[in-house]
């Protein structure tokens, strides 16, 4: 995601411009105090369980209500943070939705834009808590890690396997 100005431009991992379809998604990052910023994240629609529904996304169930889960910052304000630390670009990005964190904190979230907190932890047993949960699977990257567009030795993403897949 871009902004530039204020407009807003969303696109897909392979460079299609979505900025139409989500557009809570739009309005919560025109909202933000930056001139510019590229926020690293994913679209997310939710079941009636409040867990991550994929077919949702991609059958295009519930577009309006579609929200970003941020999880990191690669520039802001002109400067380039893909050469910080992702403990840095992670501490930014919160403070960066900081005004949305503290809406969220107080029961009126923002629409459209959460931020995607990290778990300093065992990654097999966050992995175990996620499959009891019936989550898609984690993402584990190094807090010393550099952002690396694309797959990476520094970020590791575990699918879940179920019998559908």
């Amino acid at each position: 995601m871009k902004t530039e100005d204020k407009r807003v431009r969303l696109y897909s991992r392979s460079g299609n411009d979505l900025t139409g379809r989500f557009p809570l998604i739009v309005q919560a990052v025109a909202c933000l105090g930056a001139n510019t910023c590229i926020i690293d994240g994913e679209a997310v629609a939710c079941g009636d369980d409040g867990i991550a529904s994929f077919d949702r996304l991609c059958y295009r169930q519930y577009d309006e209500s579609v929200f970003l889960y941020a999880f990191d910052l690669i520039e802001l304000n002109g400067d380039d943070l893909r050469r910080e630390p992702f403990v840095v670009r992670k501490t930014t990005l919160a403070s960066l939705l900081g005004q949305e964190m503290l809406a969220e904190l107080l029961g009126s979230a923002v629409p459209g834009l959460r931020f995607n907190e990290h778990i300093e932890a065992d990654g097999v047993d966050v992995f175990k808590h996620a499959c009891r949960l019936g989550l898609e699977g984690i993402v584990s990257k190094r807090n010393d890690s550099y952002y690396v567009s694309g797959r990476s030795l520094h970020w590791v993403n575990r699918k879940i396997r179920t019998r559908r897949q």
